[in-house]
């Protein structure tokens, strides 16, 4: 599955091309290269990439529509370099003046693409729940200005920057230190933030460490705006959790419209969050967390497989179960642990991806389904959410520490003509769970 190049890159020589494909390639984000907009669509035809990265000087107005018409149905997610006219900047997903470092670039464009398989994912789960007699709203992203967060020193450029945001109706909310920040992300709900990087990046650093390790700030995309030209390992930046990076020698206008891209892009991915969680309180849910049920899981999964196949692309899944530590014997028969499921439940929901499907399949045992996503990412994502979990103190009781909950994490990947019910038993037995998953992958 997803065997094919992830990315198109269109451009008319290699001083884009070259250094961008060989960067994306060992990022382990394969391209495959055409020089105008004929290859391009011959190359669609042939291949299913996701995304495309377009040097305009290499195509005629237009070439957004057209290169998503050939690829359908998957939706191709499409950055533009360079001058756009007014008709391409509104039909890319993305625009930069300049080519982007290539750890940058496989950032934005895997935040694209999870994007478009969200929306994706919207209309899956919309037929899963119709098949059970459940309607889902369509996401509504409300009529409210873009809310965007400045967190740093008064800097002429940084000021710029925030007017830019302003101009283009977002509200913007500054704050001129960490502990500012944190009352103002802590008060109201922002759809992105942007850090100044000035002489010392710690306070951007501490807020960004912070945002992390907080389930409800989690998502939040953060941009680092550098105020210097200098050496800079984005690859630990990106680590850290920025969504964006941009250098001292980009354009105050063009950092507020990539800033724009990825609120507008969260805002629709937070409206898509609340519509599937309307249903969360109904009889197909899980009564205790809200999750989904083995049955739903399971009906769900089956249809998820299949589009998968349809569109080649990989598809994992993870298994969870509270792993057996000694520290929790009294949280077990206090009935300490069963009264911390809900709040586990809940986080579980909260740190999935929008396009994830998470399940409650026994009491100590839940599973994930994240589409578009091999089994390195899948285990990635999964052991993420157990070590968020696994930092949060659970009352025991009158006169008792607080305890912990550590989770063992199996992961499986879809194998060609693979059955849902047999990735699910993978999964399980990648833990030697087995008997715990055995009763939905049955129903699969």
């Amino acid at each position: 599955m997803d065997s094919d190049p992830r990315v198109l890159i269109v451009a008319m020589d290699d001083a884009l091309a070259g250094p961008l494909s060989e960067g994306l390639d060992r990022l382990g984000r394969l391209t495959v290269t055409a020089r105008d907009l004929d290859a391009a669509l011959h190359v669609l035809n042939d291949l299913a990439p996701d995304a495309a990265v377009v040097d305009v000087r290499s195509v005629p107005p237009g070439f957004a529509e057209r290169l998503r018409q050939v690829a359908a149905p998957r939706y191709l997610s499409i950055v533009g370099i360079g001058a756009l006219s007014p008709v391409d900047r509104d039909g890319v997903d993305l625009a930069m003046s300049t080519p982007p470092h290539p750890a940058q670039a496989a950032l934005r464009l895997d935040q694209l693409m999870r994007a478009g398989i969200a929306e994706e994912e919207f209309a899956l789960r919309q037929a899963t729940f119709a098949d059970h007699g459940v309607m889902l709203r369509a996401p509504d992203t409300g009529e409210t200005p873009l809310q965007i967060l400045t967190a740093g020193a008064a800097d002429r450029r940084f000021l710029a920057m925030a007017n830019a945001l302003s101009a283009a109706g977002a509200e913007v909310v500054a704050a001129p230190t960490p502990y500012t920040a944190f009352d103002y992300l802590h008060e109201r709900a922002f759809d992105a933030a942007v850090l100044w990087g000035g002489q010392d990046h710690a306070p951007a650093l501490s807020i960004a460490s912070g945002m992390k390790r907080n389930t409800r700030l989690y998502h939040i995309p953060l941009t680092l705006y550098l105020r210097e030209t200098a050496e800079v390992e984005l690859d630990e930046l990106f680590g850290k959790g920025f969504a964006d990076v941009a250098a001292a020698d980009t354009p105050e206008d063009e950092t507020a419209e990539r800033v724009l891209a990825l609120a507008r892009n969260h805002r629709r991915r937070q409206a898509i969050r609340r519509a599937l969680d309307a249903v969360r309180g109904s009889d197909l849910m899980d009564p205790t967390t809200g999750l989904f049920t083995c049955d739903l899981f399971a009906a769900h999964l089956a249809r998820l497989a299949e589009g998968a196949r349809a569109r080649n692309r990989a598809l994992s899944v993870c298994v969870l179960k509270v792993a057996d530590r000694e520290a929790l014997a009294h949280a077990r028969t206090g009935g300490w642990l069963e009264r911390a499921v809900p709040q586990i439940g809940a986080m579980v929901s909260r740190l999935v991806r929008v396009e994830d499907t998470a399940a409650r399949l026994g009491p100590e045992v839940f599973a994930l389904v994240l589409p578009a996503t091999a089994q390195a990412e899948a285990r990635l994502a999964a052991e993420r959410i157990a070590a968020v979990i696994a930092c949060t103190a659970f009352d025991a009781g009158k006169d008792r520490s607080p305890f912990v909950v550590e989770f063992d994490v199996g992961v499986a990947e879809m194998r060609e003509g693979e059955s849902p019910a047999a990735v699910l038993e993978r999964a399980s037995a990648d833990l030697g769970l087995g008997q715990a998953g055995s009763s939905t992958a049955a129903t699969a």
